[in-house]
This record gives structure tokens, C-alpha cells and sequence, in this order.
């Protein structure tokens, strides 16, 4: 079970690093190519990308160093609120369909971590 959530924690901390870093420090780019960002503030794509980088670095380093290992439970946590908002305030409202089972990918993911984590943690 173990090596399964790590894989999971690793895949979810990539795909929200990469995502998380493009949303923070490429704005112009993400509003080209993300139909949700085009009517939104730089500010709040900003926002959102700040927090997919902060619960992709808590899904990793509170585990590998030690240190309040439940903050890991928290970032998926976080990530799941993240891919719900996603899911019903963005996409099903404009009807972008092919995007909404990537969001549900990632949700399982972090709602599998969260399980996880939290029965080994019990």
C-alpha cells in the first residue's frame, strides 16, 4: 500500500508542479492555452498556481523529512477541494466536457492519498 501511495503522491506532485509553475510564472501562456484563465484576473491564475505548487511540494516533503507527515493528508486535501471547484465552477458551467476526465483523474488520485495516508497514519 505503501509504494502505491507514493507512486500516487509522485505522479500528483508532478502533474501539479508543472501545472502549478506555468499557472504562477507564465501567465500569458496559460490564459493562450487554458479556455478557464481567459476571463480571469492574473492574480487569481496566479493564485491558483501558487496552491497547486504549495500541495505538490506537501504531497513530498513533509513524508521524506519527517516533519508533520499529516500535512500530507492536508495538500490532498487541498488538491481534492482544488479539482472539485475545477470540475463544477469551471468546467461543467461552459460545457468543456474533454477536460473535466483529467480532473477526475486527479481527484481519484488525491482522494486515494488522503485514504491512505490518513488509515496508515491511524
Amino acid at each position: 500500500m505503501n509504494i502505491a501511495l507514493w507512486i500516487a503522491q509522485g505522479l500528483l506532485a508532478a502533474m501539479y508542479l508543472m501545472a502549478g509553475a506555468m499557472k504562477t510564472f507564465q501567465t500569458a501562456k496559460t490564459k493562450e492555452q487554458m479556455p478557464w484563465a481567459k476571463n480571469r484576473s492574473d492574480a487569481f491564475v496566479r493564485f491558483v498556481g501558487t496552491s497547486e505548487l504549495i500541495g505538490a511540494l506537501g504531497l513530498i516533503l513533509p513524508l521524506v523529512t519527517g516533519i508533520l507527515p499529516w500535512l500530507t493528508v492536508l495538500a490532498a486535501t487541498g488538491l481534492t477541494i482544488i479539482q472539485l471547484l475545477a470540475i463544477f465552477q469551471e468546467h461543467l458551467p461552459k460545457k468543456e466536457y474533454n477536460v473535466i476526465p483529467v480532473n477526475i483523474v486527479l481527484l481519484a488520485l488525491a482522494v486515494f492519498v488522503i485514504v491512505g495516508r490518513w488509515t496508515l497514519f491511524s
